[in-house]
């Protein structure tokens, strides 16, 4: 399933590219995009296990970047 969700205060590029890195590691991520212009996140991952992974990508959005928001 692919998904994009809308950002929100991603304040650096530096950032955006760490928060793709971290959410490519996560089980049952197939692929992912941070665009620091475009401020929106893309993720393709799992079907069966969507909503469970999305809460990941969350987390490991917050410990990056504290003051971001995942439009869900």
């Amino acid at each position: 399933m692919k998904k994009r969700f809308d950002l929100l205060d991603l304040d650096c590029a530096n950032c955006a590219a760490k928060m793709e890195a971290a959410i490519k590691k996560i089980d049952g991520v197939n692929d992912a995009t941070v665009s620091f212009l475009t401020q929106k996140l893309t993720v393709d991952a799992e079907d069966s296990r969507f909503e469970e992974i999305l809460k990941q990508i969350v987390k490991v959005c917050k410990k990056v970047e504290p003051d971001c928001t995942i439009v869900l």
